[in-house]
């Protein structure tokens, strides 16, 4: 099991960053979804089917704190600023309560890879367009996560956990895309 679940990890590394590299040249849209729809799965509903999801949202997680770092000493914009730093202070906390579940249901206390996320580049003014294309991608697949493991586990915390995922993502989703209405016209 050890070993698929790691050749399942490099091979999600692998396709993200094709991924992304592709629609960062592609589009400024990120039309390109960050991460590959086959291999972001969850998989079949069976007794591991939590801890997958556990070790995948770390992971959303930590990509967004990925991201905001790029971004906080680039943006001229207070709203990004803050933003950056709410995702910095927040993010950590999600992940532990995620790693606490781990290892109480699994009694695994290994942590989560980091991501490939995409690259904001140098501070030009593009940099913010480029940073709210990732986080709207970044959220788009929460939400595309959270709604399979909602399909998938009758497990309350976890279940409860996809509902504030999507809860939060749906709504911080209509004001990144507010924004990049109202500073760049997408």
């Amino acid at each position: 099991m050890k070993i698929n679940i790691y050749l399942a990890s490099s091979l999600m590394v692998v396709t993200l960053v094709i991924g992304m590299v592709f629609g960062y040249y592609i589009s400024p849209s990120y039309s390109q979804s960050m991460y590959s729809k086959n291999d972001m799965g969850l998989g079949k509903a069976d007794k591991f089917v939590d801890l997958r999801y556990l070790n995948q949202m770390a992971t959303h997680h930590k990509g967004a704190i990925l991201l905001a770092k790029q971004i906080e000493d680039k943006s001229d914009r207070e709203e990004i600023k803050v933003l950056a730093k709410e995702i910095q202070e927040n993010e950590p906390k999600l992940i532990e309560e995620l790693y606490s579940w781990k290892k109480d249901w699994y009694k695994d206390s290994r942590e989560a890879e980091d991501p490939m996320v995409s690259n904001i580049g140098s501070k030009d003014d593009k940099t913010d367009l480029r940073f709210l294309n990732a986080l709207i991608a970044h959220h788009h697949e929460g939400i595309e996560m959270a709604q399979e493991i909602k399909t998938k586990s009758s497990r309350t915390e976890v279940l409860n956990n996809a509902d504030a995922v999507e809860n939060f993502l749906t709504d911080s989703l209509k004001v990144l895309m507010s924004w990049r209405s109202e500073w760049y016209g997408i």
